[in-house]
């Protein structure tokens, strides 16, 4: 809901228990009021009446409190807009235009800046209670006009208020060990977060979490940034010296520069969303979670199925008969979805060629991917393959046709990262030829799953615009339109392309290739933070694992481990044993039984992933569940009861799998006792209410 004060000056946004209110002075500074639980518009313009405190010459008033800082003038907190001409004309001085009418969920704001000829859009759309921000920029001067060099455009400033201090939350890691939680205080000055590798990367999630230091996973108030960019990143955290705080984020990692605008031309940011929650970290969590499953994730109600990835069975050595093998034995599981990853293509017998050949390889497939799927369909299950098309091995049929289209600058040397080069999305004939191959491709075989892959960093200057990231949409989006059975899930070496942005065109993502089962029990807490369950596909493969750490743990612990989010089996499936092959299927049936509750329902962390219990619950309806796993145990000490929440006290809840009856009240009291005992052990509890 938006409201508009009787001068138009002031808007009040408000979702179902949060508001946001901003206002543009007379002099024309547009100024935040309020974030926080909701307020009434009279509030709103009670706030808008107090106008700016004074201060110090030293100091700036507008530091903290403007919703878009722009570079010159009276402030000194780092400006969400920097622009300049070919005349080393910089600064912004804008003028209000007015609103603009964009339905009545979205609230734009015009502003002009006539030395420029620059104008600015400044968009706000409440959903639910995430507050969705981005800004168009457009040069509207004459033709002959300079053209406009855009350094900066974030896509918003969320200023916050001042406090006894202020912790803040993000995702960190690397490859194998992505979206770790790490909480820290805030010192004055600023703490930058990003990505200028050209993807998100693994090493941070543009995602932050900010609260006073006193909040828990239940109780306390957070406030949320997330940024929906799948290409070079960054949100900087300032505390200023009166105790508030500002956030800005958008594309690109410095102000190198991020595009140049002639007269016409407009860039719109991607969108920085933002929310306030006041019930912990959890309630936050929950909140996002319940915001992309209705408006960001395409079809999202819709459960994602059980697959099997024959990567790890076969790595190159792909050939038709030893698939359908591994189908056979999948389809007997009880798995849904059949998956040929790497090495059906070209002449992809290794990582050193054929990448960027979308044919399958004559010699492993003569008649196609056809007759595969055919079986595979035959089995009961459906079919996907793995492609990697923003990639290139020089040793291809593709690269030897047109070495012009990788990324590379003139007499500069190529750099090869996993034998690979990187195309240049942002180059139209690329994209034109990407299309038909994968539009022919997917219309040669019944093949319903993509898992789309994207193995290095950029690495050549000049590519980190975002022409790539645009191109990269811009084909997902078309082949999707093309193809609408088709799911898609976003991989990129394991998590290094996972946000927003790539997730309104993906169905799931790859979390980490990183599937010992005790190592994901903190990648998935921290992933947790921000994205549901829905969509971060998490795999039982073999143990040890020759990719990752050689521990051993047993089915079950690996099972319990990956039912926390979309079900997915990697193992070689042609050296388990029929007792492990009746266990895992009698696994996967149990997950069927309680998916809707894990994919649609919502979660509590009740104890974070530590040396001993941990456990997460999802409800969903009349039904609840819970998973729980247990490192080590110490000294033979019991272990304490899960305290389980989002339950009717009143209620009585049965075990579905053993008919046990427990008391509401009990369970959310006392709590619910496991026999969990020794190392590396795990269980579920699978609760429906009476």
């Amino acid at each position: 809901m938006i409201e508009t004060g009787e001068n138009g000056r002031v808007w009040l946004i408000s979702g179902t228990a949060s508001s946001y209110a901003l206002y543009v002075t007379d002099g024309d500074e547009l100024l935040h009021l309020h974030w926080g639980p909701r307020i009434t518009l009279a509030d709103a313009q009670a706030l808008a009446a107090e106008g700016l405190p004074r201060s110090h010459s030293f100091e700036s008033a507008l530091d903290g409190r403007e919703e878009y800082p722009v570079e010159g003038g009276p402030r000194f907190a780092r400006p969400a807009l920097v622009v300049r001409t070919d005349r080393l004309a910089r600064g912004t001085e804008w003028r209000f235009e007015g609103t603009e009418e964009a339905g009545d969920d979205e609230l734009r704001l015009r502003f002009h800046d006539p030395v420029h000829h620059l104008s600015l859009t400044l968009h706000y759309r409440m959903r639910d209670d995430v507050l969705e921000r981005w800004v168009t920029a457009t040069h509207e001067g004459p033709a002959d006009a300079p053209p406009l060099d855009v350094l900066r455009l974030d896509a918003a400033a969320w200023p916050l208020p001042a406090r006894d201090g202020w912790r803040m939350s993000h995702l960190h890691g690397r490859w194998g060990a992505e979206s770790r939680l790490v909480r820290t205080s805030l010192t004055p000055g600023e703490h930058v977060i990003g990505s200028r590798r050209g993807h998100t990367s693994h090493i941070h999630l543009p995602w932050v979490a900010l609260d006073d230091g006193t909040a828990g996973e239940e109780h306390g108030e957070v406030y949320g940034c997330a940024l929906g960019w799948s290409g070079s990143w960054r949100i900087a955290v300032q505390l200023l010296p009166d105790g508030s705080v500002q956030a800005v984020g958008g594309a690109g990692h410095d102000e190198s520069g991020l595009v140049v605008l002639t007269p016409g031309d407009s860039y719109t940011s991607p969108v920085f969303a933002g929310l306030y929650a006041d019930g912990g970290f959890g309630a936050a969590s929950r909140a996002w979670h319940a915001w992309q499953l209705r408006y960001v994730v395409p079809d999202a109600q819709t459960v994602r199925p059980v697959l099997y990835n024959s990567w790890e069975a076969t790595t190159f050595d792909v050939e038709a008969g030893h698939q359908l093998e591994l189908a056979r034995r999948a389809a007997a599981m009880g798995v849904e979805l059949f998956v040929v990853d790497d090495g059906w293509f070209g002449t992809r017998t290794n990582d050193r060629r054929g990448l960027g050949d979308w044919t399958p390889n004559p010699d492993r497939f003569p008649d196609g991917l056809k007759p595969l799927a055919d079986e595979v369909h035959a089995l009961g299950m459906r079919f996907g393959i793995w492609v990697e098309p923003e990639m290139v091995n020089p040793d291809s049929d593709l690269y030897r046709a047109h070495p012009d289209w990788v990324q590379h600058r003139p007499s500069r040397e190529r750099t090869e990262f996993r034998n690979q080069l990187v195309l240049d999305l942002g180059r139209e004939d690329v994209r034109a030829h990407l299309w038909e191959r994968l539009d022919a491709l997917l219309r040669s075989a019944p093949i319903d799953y993509v898992k789309w892959d994207f193995n290095r960093s950029f690495t050549e200057a000049a590519y980190n615009g975002p022409e790539h990231v645009h191109g990269l949409y811009a084909l997902i989006d078309r082949l999707r339109g093309a193809h609408p059975g088709v799911a898609f899930e976003s991989c990129s070496g394991g998590g290094g392309r996972i946000d927003l942005g790539i997730l309104t065109r993906t169905d799931q993502v790859w979390t980490s290739d990183n599937t010992d089962p005790l190592d994901r029990l903190p990648i998935q807490h921290g992933f947790s933070q921000i994205h549901p369950a829905r969509v971060m596909a998490a795999w039982v493969t073999d143990s040890p694992n020759h990719q990752m750490q050689d521990r051993e743990a047993s089915l079950r612990y690996r099972f319990v481990s990956s039912m926390a989010g979309v079900l997915g089996v990697g193992g070689d499936l042609a050296k388990w044993t029929e007792a492990e092959l009746a266990e895992a299927a009698g696994w996967i049936a149990r997950y069927k039984r309680m998916r809707p509750l894990v994919q649609l329902g919502e979660l509590y962390r009740l104890r974070e992933p530590q040396e001993g219990l941990t456990a997460v619950q999802f409800v969903h309806g009349d039904e609840t569940a819970v998973l729980a796993w247990l490192q080590a145990q110490r000294y033979r000490e019991p272990l304490p009861p899960l305290r389980l929440r989002g339950i009717d006290p009143a209620a009585r809840y049965e075990d579905v799998e053993t008919g046990e009856v427990h008391r509401g009240a009990l369970l959310a009291h006392r709590g619910l006792r496991l026999p969990l005992r020794g190392d590396l052990d795990a269980a579920v509890v699978h609760l429906r209410r009476r």
